[in-house]
């Protein structure tokens, strides 16, 4: 069977593919320019992320290379991860009481080269949230660096009022879509 390459440090993902039988032989993180282009829409962007994630770590003869992009819009504008307290405030505040979409975009590079991307989009509607709400959340520390400011593994679930769609996909890796293209890529599924 075809070893698979996970181009990401994260271990929720890794974890996720663990759940349908899927252990990667190695992980290589990939190192490339996530800013968004001039009036890039959110699906686009999730897409392209996720292509250029897989194309840029190496692949051996063999070898599957695997790579995922979770962006939250709200809208048609994307919303960054929140890296400071801050930033996360200020979008747990846009994300209070509405919906939005959680693209989960996932890009297999198969043994022959040739590249396959699919995309979950799911919609997902926050509760209001107070000030104290938030300030308890940012907190905890569990959703700093996360898209959106928040980790639906984690506590901010108890703020999804509405979830339509791939609630692994949220987390970081949807699993119907990359089961399907791990399986077309020839990789061993548990």
């Amino acid at each position: 069977m075809t070893d698979l390459v996970l181009a990401s440090s994260s271990p929720r993902r890794r974890d996720l593919l663990a759940r349908i039988g899927v252990a990667p032989a190695r992980v290589h993180a990939p190192a490339i320019d996530e800013t968004p282009h001039a009036g890039e829409l959110p699906r686009r962007y999730a897409l392209r992320l996720a292509e250029e994630k897989a194309r840029a770590v190496p692949r051996a003869a063999g070898e599957a290379v695997l790579a995922g992009d979770t962006t939250i819009a709200l809208g048609r504008r994307i919303l960054a991860p929140a890296e400071s307290e801050d930033v996360q405030r200020d979008l747990l505040r846009l994300l209070s009481g509405r919906r939005h979409h959680a693209l989960s975009a996932v890009c297999v590079i198969a043994p022959d080269g040739i590249a396959r991307t699919r995309l979950a989009d799911t919609i997902v509607a926050f509760k209001p949230l107070s000030p104290a709400e938030i300030d308890a959340y940012v907190a905890c520390g569990e959703g700093l660096g996360k898209a959106g400011g928040y980790a639906i593994q984690g506590r901010a679930e108890a703020f999804v009022r509405f979830l339509a769609g791939s609630h692994s996909g949220v987390i970081g890796l949807p699993l119907f879509e990359t089961r399907a293209l791990l399986a077309t890529a020839g990789v061993a599924l548990g």
